[in-house]
């Protein structure tokens, strides 16, 4: 306490130290501020963004928010703060690709109990890149200092993303039919999801295997924090050139709940997923865990990607080209499976002994209507 009295850093809130931050953050948010359309940078009250509406006459704004959950943990582990804000932006833009929109802006939150200007500012420089990557601008954001809220040394993240899309281009899921074939992005590991079992099991940490700094042969040298790090990709170029050439009907953003919750919020009803393990490659890690566990099967299909960050489907004469076309862009892409008619719904092929019953809107949660098999 000063001999003016109290203060607000008395009680563990510093304003000077929440300026600096600012002026280390503002020049990382300004690096995504190319993107036509942004009017204002971070500093006011609100962002500002004007969408061009001759490319889009019948807009539909799409919106999604999320955040990286308990992958963040490995960041106050490690000491390592610039992947997550990747994964930050990744989690909602990916989202909002799945309705065919384009992002235009992000905002985010980061809560903590004391702000360390050098630890934030490898947050913001990751969202920064994040941006850049998907093609938006970071118009806004909020850093709260919440003393006793967090422990010492954490922080938690909240992103939001805004994209937009013209109606006659929006995808529902709504014509997914039987006899559409899937195709699928390959994810660049873990992303942002099942940590807290990947952590039980991987790390000694939280009870499992492995140092931070160990390496095990089946992770082709990395330690086992830089493989559980890796950033989660970010498909919004990829996805929107393929829109631009294919008529592509449901998309699929395989987050948490892994294949057999993501893959149903685009199937209409009438309809279920066959996969076929044998034609895409499962990232080590995944391999890993399900040994040490042990993981069943069917465990790891409904809590991780497994080597899947996206399924789009598409009619089956342009299936390989739209494989061949991502491809090209750079993504690892392989045809995946198929939609056939859901036997639950009153037609089609009797569901396979690794099929989960039930129903479930487009667009909404319900019990997998996905079977994989070998």
């Amino acid at each position: 306490m000063t001999d003016r009295g109290l203060t607000y850093a008395d009680a563990g809130v510093d304003r000077e130290r929440h300026y600096r931050l600012v002026e280390r953050i503002a020049a990382h948010a300004a690096r995504t501020l190319g993107r036509p359309g942004t009017l204002t940078g971070i500093g006011g009250f609100g962002g500002l963004f004007a969408p061009d509406l001759t490319k889009y006459p019948d807009p539909v704004l799409v919106s999604g928010t999320d955040g990286v959950g308990t992958k963040l943990k490995l960041a106050f582990l490690t000491g390592r703060h610039d992947t997550v804000g990747i994964d930050l932006v990744a989690m909602s833009v990916n989202d909002i690709l799945c309705q065919g929109a384009e992002p235009l802006f992000f905002l985010d939150y980061i809560g903590t109990g004391r702000k360390d200007p050098a630890v934030l500012e490898q947050v913001v420089k990751g969202i920064a890149d994040g941006c850049l990557e998907a093609g938006c601008a970071l118009i806004g954001g909020e850093t709260a200092e919440l003393p006793s809220l967090y422990a010492p040394g954490e922080y938690d993240l909240a992103g939001f993303a805004v994209g937009i899309v013209n109606r006659d281009r929006l995808i529902t899921g709504g014509r997914v039919a039987p006899g559409d074939r899937l195709v699928a992005l390959a994810s660049s590991g873990l992303h942002s999801n099942g940590y807290s079992l990947a952590r039980r099991v991987l790390l000694k940490v939280d009870g499992g295997a492995f140092a931070l700094d160990e390496r095990p042969p089946e992770l082709g040298g990395q330690t086992v924090a830089e493989a559980m790090l890796t950033p989660t990709r970010i498909y919004a170029r990829t996805v929107l050139a393929l829109l631009q050439r294919f008529d592509v009907r449901g998309i699929a953003n395989i987050t948490g709940g892994g294949l057999h919750e993501n893959i149903p919020r685009m199937l209409p009803a009438g309809c279920r997923a066959v996969l076929h393990r044998s034609t895409w490659e499962v990232p080590p890690i995944f391999r890993l865990i399900q040994r040490l566990g042990p993981v069943e099967q069917a465990e790891m299909e409904a809590t991780f990607n497994l080597g899947i960050g996206m399924v789009l489907a598409v009619p089956a004469d342009q299936a390989e080209a739209v494989a061949a076309a991502a491809r090209e862009l750079g993504e690892t892409a392989w045809v995946v499976g198929e939609v056939v008619a859901d036997s639950a719904a009153g037609g089609g092929a009797a569901a396979g002994p690794d099929a989960l019953d039930g129903g479930g809107a487009p667009g909404g949660y319900g019990v997998s209507r996905v079977e994989v098999r070998p």
